[in-house]
């Protein structure tokens, strides 16, 4: 009787919303290509060479950045190597379980770990310490600490605002002070959701339950797009398509010069 009476509530909710979309309104007023309040705060985490906390809304994520050397990989022998990893936490959510990385998780790291490779964001060839022997390898560990909604975009804004403030430690390189890690560009992440043909930025974790489709967009400081991942049944026309692309690179360059800029 308790799941049946989840359920009812469950659709309920779902329904609420939905009509709410269709008189272009959302449950928290919001517009549909405004985020909720966000905040970032870093160096959070003594040991970690770099760190970052951010807050959209509710939604909580922690990263940490940690370096250690080993070899490059054979295709790239000149180059860093770039590791992430993400950690959905039962603490953060009833829906989490223990255990080894879902695909939700897999998912998610992979959006973040693309949005960061394909831009350039690290010069890894500066990571380099003997070619084809030895080079920083750099672990992007991505830690939810609430679910609110829009895990994808925390993660990503999370992980590049640890970049940012990471540095290699001096006592490997032999120089008197730690070198800031070599930031090329800022990529950002930006998630668009599709509900009965209206799209939206930063869906809170109701808003998440009747979505047709997601499409994250990660693009980088001139505009360009450096990732791009759709999830859902949903399909979406070409005209979404770029209209989720112009709304994406618009909210991003907004996130980047007003959070990411001076961190």
């Amino acid at each position: 009787m308790k799941n049946m009476s989840s359920e009812v509530m469950a659709s309920l909710k779902k329904d609420y919303i939905y009509n709410l979309m269709l008189k272009g309104k959302r449950e928290d007023g919001r517009s549909f290509d405004e985020y909720r309040n966000i905040t970032i705060q870093t160096n959070v985490i003594d040991k970690a060479e770099g760190s970052a906390k951010v807050c959209i809304g509710d939604t909580q994520v922690l990263v940490g950045v940690k370096l250690q050397t080993g070899a490059p990989f054979p295709d790239s022998p000149d180059e860093g190597v770039i590791i992430t990893n993400l950690e959905m936490n039962p603490i953060a959510s009833p829906d989490f379980e223990a255990g080894p990385p879902k695909e939700d998780a897999i998912e998610m790291a992979r959006v973040t770990d693309r949005g960061i490779r394909e831009s350039g964001a690290i010069d890894l060839n500066k990571l380099c310490i003997t070619e084809g022997e030895e080079v920083w390898i750099v672990f992007i560990d991505i830690h939810i600490l609430n679910d609110d909604g829009n895990l994808q975009d925390a993660s990503s804004l999370g992980a590049i605002a640890a970049l940012m403030t990471a540095k290699i430690p001096a006592e490997r390189e032999g120089k008197g002070e730690d070198i800031m890690m070599p930031i090329k560009d800022v990529p950002v992440g930006i998630t668009v959701v599709d509900i009965g043909g209206e799209l939206m930025l930063d869906p809170g974790l109701a808003e998440q339950t009747v979505a047709d489709s997601k499409l994250t967009i990660a693009s980088n400081q001139d505009g360009s797009i450096s990732a791009m991942q759709k999830t859902g049944e949903g399909m979406l026309t070409f005209e979404q398509i770029l209209k989720a692309v112009d709304m994406a690179c618009a909210k991003a360059e907004e996130i980047r010069e007003k959070y990411l800029m001076n961190t």
